[in-house]
């Protein structure tokens, strides 16, 4: 296993404590070095539950060691891959390294374990090419991945040529030839690294202060028909977004008005349904706008469209990070990438602060009291839609009750004892509003018995 892990060309720039690496050093202590069966078992082990710990959090099952070599095979960015990404397996001297690297994935892939199995007297290496995985719940693994990395894995198992699996994750990165085949077909459909398998992200700083993304397991699966009601919102965002995933142009939204109201639920619904067109979603912070030039470098020649999504976003007169706000949006010297947009939800329509005194240039303190009014309104007038998301009538809030309640048949309430209930529910719960709606209906939910 060593010699042929040593081999790899294009994907051997890995961690030397990553799995396979640990792995290649164990077999090679096997091989040539006079270690000590317990040493070696004891180092075997921490691997293979390093193997279940991956496996558990991506709901792996059947061939665990397939499937974490699948999983490497589409994690992995290259300059190689990322083309894959991009336009697909194209011929070139690079396809000839790619598929030395991808004949030395499929030799893994058939590894022969019996031999150390046999000389150590363990059998961990049969059960996790045999694995029976205990069912979880879904929250419980992250389950774009789990689906992507079964699919491809198998496929790629019953590749029969370097080419095949050549083929296979090139697809999951486009389709041309078998190995190679499925493993760049993988790549132009889908894409690779992390950007590829998520939907959604946040970002934090590495120790040496540049930024990191993190993926956002287990988002919410909600649908924009899930969210009842707001017919015209969600036709203004579904027009904007749609135009942005076809390569069109688009604009900046701002969804703004009362709580409750289905801002955040909207955005996240929107992810959901484009997630296949290669939409992806980066939450910022509203301290991390600092940041915001390097995120855009970092994304702005991938292979997807990104919605920096901004959360119940306002600023006090005294908060300053509007200003990075406003540089990337428009008015910086470098012009922002088209696969990036800004979705931003506020409870205000001009998100920051404004008192009576700005509207006077007869303050005391400024003498052009008006300008500053103006660099505060600045601001949203760079989000090119403006949604506003208000609070429903009476009418509208029991015709959201309705709609709810009508997803679980479980609640058998009348209609007219379910109004009731709920109008009484929202007198004592902050009053008509989607989000009220929603607690109401989970509040019925729990008392069925």
């Amino acid at each position: 296993m060593y010699k042929e892990i040593s081999r790899l060309i294009i994907y051997g720039d890995m961690d030397e404590d990553s799995i396979l690496s640990r792995m290649a050093d164990i077999f090679r202590k096997f091989d040539v070095e006079d270690t000590g069966k317990e040493e070696l078992t004891r180092e075997i082990y921490t691997q293979i539950k390093r193997i279940l710990k991956v496996a558990t959090d991506y709901g792996f099952d059947k061939n665990l060691w397939q499937n974490y070599l699948t999983f490497i095979l589409i994690t992995t960015e290259n300059p190689f891959s990322i083309t894959c990404e991009k336009v697909g397996a194209n011929d070139g001297s690079v396809n000839t390294f790619a598929m030395n690297d991808f004949g030395i994935f499929r030799k893994l892939f058939h590894y022969d374990f019996s031999e150390i199995e046999k000389e150590l007297s363990i059998n961990c290496f049969s059960l996790i090419t045999n694995y029976k995985a205990i069912v979880k719940k879904e929250l419980m693994y992250n389950r774009n991945v789990s689906e992507k990395v079964r699919t491809l894995s198998e496929k790629l198992a019953a590749a029969t040529t370097d080419e095949e699996f050549f083929d296979g994750v090139t697809t999951f990165y486009k389709d041309v030839e078998g190995f190679f085949t499925a493993v760049t077909e993988f790549y132009r459909d889908y894409g690779v690294g992390m950007f590829g398998l998520n939907k959604a992200f946040r970002i934090g700083n590495n120790p040496d202060g540049s930024v990191k993304f993190m993926a956002i397991n287990n988002m919410d699966k909600v649908m924009l028909t899930d969210l009842v009601g707001y017919e015209i919102q969600k036709k203004k965002l579904v027009e904007n977004t749609e135009a942005f995933v076809k390569g069109k142009k688009a604009n900046n939204v701002l969804l703004f008005g009362d709580s409750g109201t289905g801002k955040s639920t909207s955005i996240k619904a929107i992810v959901n349904q484009y997630y296949d067109d290669g939409l992806r979603m980066i939450e910022i912070y509203k301290h991390q706008f600092k940041d915001l030039s390097n995120v855009i470098a970092q994304i702005k020649n991938r292979n997807y469209r990104f919605i920096i999504y901004m959360d119940d976003l306002s600023f006090e007169e005294f908060e300053i990070e509007y200003k990075y706000l406003k540089a990337v949006i428009e008015g910086g010297m470098e012009v922002r990438p088209d696969n990036v947009l800004i979705y931003a939800t506020s409870n205000r329509r001009h998100l920051i602060r404004e008192t009576w005194s700005d509207r006077s240039d007869m303050s005391n303190d400024e003498l052009h009291r008006s300008d500053t009014m103006q660099e505060k309104l600045s601001l949203v007038a760079r989000f090119g839609v403006s949604i506003n998301f208000s609070k429903p009538s009476k009418k509208d809030f029991d015709a959201i009750i309705l709609g709810l309640a009508k997803a679980h048949p479980e609640i058998t309430l009348s209609e007219e004892e379910l109004l009731m209930q709920a109008n009484a529910w929202s007198i004592r719960n902050g009053g008509y509003s989607g989000r009220v709606a929603e607690q109401f209906i989970i509040h019925l939910q729990s008392l069925v018995k």
